[in-house]
């Protein structure tokens, strides 16, 4: 067994990170300022898009979103259940109504003819995930959606390509950089679309619906003291997180490199324990992004959790992505959701287990993962 403990995740800081955080701490420019500016540039030059607005989460992202969309009371949006809560916490919190649809059972990612199902008249928005770095089937679900507005959660998904193109390239998207990512401002996410009225928008309401955020101000000749063209959010990304996550985007390449080379040490290692089943690979051009390794635990001797908990008695960190969300309490109770409704994801969200994946990670630590899970499994 492992003396120590080997964790599900580890963010790859590294003393350039660190020093890139000291000159911001030491210029006298903590918050959004330049290191935010060339951090949005960045990302949007990577996904094609002409517009990024850096803000403190993903989860902010939506929020915003969902209010400069107008969608509200009365109002649904279609999304997976196999994701994070955060986005349909999102929906409720202006007031809609999250319409959770299925996703394949092989991949986890969002079926487009379970998204065609789905519309109705009051569809105003739908969100498909990325899951675990793998893209979502985007052609099909731009066909399917037809006017109805599409904005990729991304979360997952930065270095992710489809058919030839970076995530976000074609639609409005969202990535998040929280610690567990595989680049990381410790918190944060941005905003990416083509759409000049809309990243402006967005921009507005990050910072307390003021036309101008204040290293504008600054560096612009504005007022010191801009209008509010109308009520926002203090959803503005730190100067300090932007030139942490500008910093990790400039190896990003190295760092998903590194995660694609574990991950295809877990298959080789894997394929021989049929209890232990990878997801799958879509049937379509991609490049996958590797942010988890997540298997399902299929054997009839242990179940996912007990599992679990095996491993970590082994000293092996283990990460579960994610329990559906129409299940949990809120949801199943408001909703009066029952099991059944999504069969593929409630498999899935009983038997999924992510094993521990980050760069900083040996060969040799997945060989310890592999002869944990097959004593547990023995």
């Amino acid at each position: 067994m492992r003396r120590d403990f080997l964790p599900f995740t580890r963010p790859s800081i590294d003393e350039s990170d660190i020093a890139a955080v000291g000159d911001v701490m030491r210029s006298g420019w903590i918050t959004n300022g330049p290191a935010n500016s060339e951090f949005e540039k960045s990302v949007a030059d990577l996904t094609g898009c002409r517009f990024a607005v850096a803000l403190s989460s993903a989860t902010a992202a939506m929020h915003i979103l969902l209010k400069v969309l107008g969608i509200g009371p009365g109002d649904e949006v279609i999304t997976p259940s196999m994701t994070w809560v955060s986005i349909a916490n999102m929906i409720e919190l202006v007031g809609a109504k999250p319409v959770f649809v299925e996703v394949d059972r092989d991949t986890l990612l969002v079926r487009p003819d379970a998204i065609r199902a789905a519309i109705t008249e009051k569809t105003k928005l739908i969100v498909p995930v990325h899951f675990a770095g793998a893209p979502a089937d985007l052609d099909s679900i731009r066909a399917v959606a037809g006017n109805i507005p599409v904005v990729e959660d991304a979360a997952h998904a930065l270095g992710t390509f489809y058919k030839g193109e970076h995530i976000g390239r074609r639609n409005a998207s969202i990535f998040s950089f929280h610690a567990i990512k595989n680049i990381t401002c410790g918190e944060g996410g941005m905003f990416v679309t083509d759409d000049a009225d809309l990243a402006d928008r967005v921009r507005r309401w990050k910072f307390h619906g003021i036309g101008m955020d204040a290293f504008d101000r600054q560096n612009r000749g504005r007022s010191p003291q801009a209008e509010v063209i109308s009520p926002g959010f203090k959803y503005n990304l730190t100067d300090m997180q932007a030139a942490l996550g500008l910093n990790q985007f400039r190896r990003w390449k190295k760092i998903n490199a590194r995660r694609r080379e574990l991950a295809m040490l877990y298959r080789e290692k894997l394929r021989d324990i049929p209890e232990i089943s990878p997801l799958g690979d879509p049937d379509y051009d991609f490049v996958h992004a590797w942010h988890l390794f997540v298997v399902r635990v299929t054997s009839p001797k242990i179940g996912r959790d007990a599992f679990m908990n095996e491993l970590k008695a082994r000293n092996i960190g283990t990460g579960l992505h994610f329990r559906c969300a129409h299940l949990q309490k809120f949801y199943r109770e408001k909703y009066a959701f029952a099991p059944g409704v999504l069969p593929d994801t409630e498999y899935n969200s009983d038997h999924i287990c992510s094993l521990p994946l980050f760069p900083g990670m040996t060969d040799g630590d997945v060989d310890d993962v592999v002869a944990a899970i097959r004593e547990v499994l023995a």
